[in-house]
């Protein structure tokens, strides 16, 4: 696939670093020389210094015969135009345009992006997608990760296996028969920073992290299943309040208004800004790191310190400073993938990647087949899909035991009508059936082939 990026900021080069790997062919446009030069000496791509909206610049990126184009630059307005050009004189099929305004995202202005009034097929909003992330880590604590599929009806949950853990050195396919109405199935284990795809016979152990396909309404009872029972936080503390601190305040006070808010912002004009637009929250001015602003926002008595500045190392260092004063747990947002593996041993106890968030929801419309939704893991080691199953499809018909799936793959789960199904050897799959599962990055290929719109389709 022939892609161009505009824009090489954290966004641009996350995506770009994804889709190289998978040899797609990549262009990348920047006005930053020092941009595109820090990409291409470190990625297989080809980089422009121009700007991403200038006709004769996508010409020179080979916007002629692309596939798609991802405007991720920094301004709106450049994103959108760059998909019109594209669109109008190049015919680009996929254009994909990053959002971050909240104004153009407002539900009555919902169908400004539809396909007869702009040429976008895709809006993404990282701030929006990773404040979604950051909402669910709050509802569900205990768990290192939590994702949403087939309409919000089944998750994926990452769980860490506790020294307590109840179901350590069981075998997985035991955990089915002791809770028989439990629709969870575990498709994936970290161990020793090693992936491998569950299988029946597997056993948890200690200081694993398990992937858990689950019904939304199994999440907690498959947390206390792991021996996670902590209490949702009621006292939260963000530093940051920019688009993503923002947008999660902003939530809660509209769901959840029972709960105590606290923002310190840095910078005072914004400070105020948020201050007039958030009703119950108290925002405070000053550095996460001022041992006293801390102490002023009652630290000592604080459930949560959710650290969202744009910096990872004041984000690591607010939230560690956060529990030497007596914060019970803290979530740190983290754009470098070189910090993540210090997390553990500096006192944090959950971590955000917006980075995975933006790429998973790029993936998805690179993906080939009837490919619903996607999210990456571990850095993309693997990746949870939701796809539909087409009458052509050879998992059609036959049943789990039957089925011969290629290595690196495990479903999930299954959502059919309304219901959601646990798959055991007699199961299935129908003919209109989102399979929720779980493929490493070799497999991928498979997953696509199995889902692929056949000829005989049409």
């Amino acid at each position: 696939m022939k892609v161009i990026i505009c824009g090489a900021g954290q966004v641009g080069y996350g995506i770009a670093e994804r889709l190289s790997q998978e040899d797609n062919d990549v262009s990348v446009i920047d006005t930053s020389a020092s941009l595109i030069a820090a990409m291409t000496e470190t990625l297989d791509v080809k980089g422009y210094v121009g700007h991403g909206a200038h006709p004769d610049m996508l010409e020179k990126a080979g916007a002629e015969d692309a596939d798609m184009i991802i405007a991720v630059t920094l301004y709106d307005e450049v994103n959108i135009v760059a998909c019109e050009v594209a669109h109008a004189l190049f015919s680009v099929p996929t254009k994909v345009a990053r959002i971050r305004a909240q104004n153009y995202l407002k539900p009555e202005y919902a169908d400004l992006f539809s396909r007869q009034n702009m040429s976008i097929d895709v809006t993404i909003s990282p701030e929006v997608e990773v404040g979604k992330m950051v909402l669910r880590r709050i509802s569900f604590p205990g768990a290192n990760d939590v994702v949403k599929f087939a309409d919000d009806h089944i998750a994926m949950v990452a769980i860490e296996c506790m020294e307590d853990c109840p179901v350590v050195s069981t075998p997985l396919n035991q955990l089915s028969e002791l809770f028989p109405d439990l629709m969870a199935t575990v498709v994936g284990i970290v161990r020793n920073n090693l992936l491998i795809v569950a299988r029946s016979a597997d056993q948890l152990q200690v200081g694993d992290l398990a992937y858990v396909i689950c019904q939304r309404e199994h999440i907690r009872r498959t947390l206390g299943l792991f021996g996670h029972e902590e209490q949702e936080a009621r006292r939260i503390i963000i530093a940051g309040g920019g688009n993503i601190g923002y947008y999660v305040a902003k939530t809660i006070e509209e769901q959840q208004p029972r709960m105590r808010l606290k923002i310190i912002e840095s910078d005072r004009e914004r400070a105020i800004a948020i201050s007039e637009k958030l009703r119950n929250t108290i925002v405070l001015h000053g550095s996460a790191l001022d041992q006293n602003i801390l102490t002023q926002a009652d630290i000592q008595d604080t459930d949560l310190m959710i650290t969202l500045t744009n910096s990872d190392q004041i984000n690591i260092l607010g939230a560690v400073l956060a529990k030497s004063l007596g914060c019970k747990s803290n979530l740190v947002l983290i754009n470098s993938t070189s910090l993540h593996q210090i997390t553990d041993s500096v006192g944090i106890d959950a971590q955000i990647n917006p980075r995975a968030v933006t790429i998973s929801r790029v993936l998805q419309h690179v993906r080939k087949g009837r490919i619903r939704s996607v999210y990456a893991v571990q850095n993309g080691a693997a990746e949870v899909i939701e796809a539909e199953a087409l009458e052509t499809s050879p998992l059609v018909g036959r049943t789990f035991r039957e089925l011969d799936l290629p290595d690196g793959i495990r479903i999930g789960a299954i959502y059919r009508g309304d219901s959601v199904i646990r798959p055991d050897g007699n199961t299935k799959i129908k003919a209109r059936d989102r399979v929720v599962l779980f493929a490493t990055a070799d497999a991928v290929r498979d997953v696509e082939q199995l889902f692929r719109v056949s000829i005989q389709y049409f």
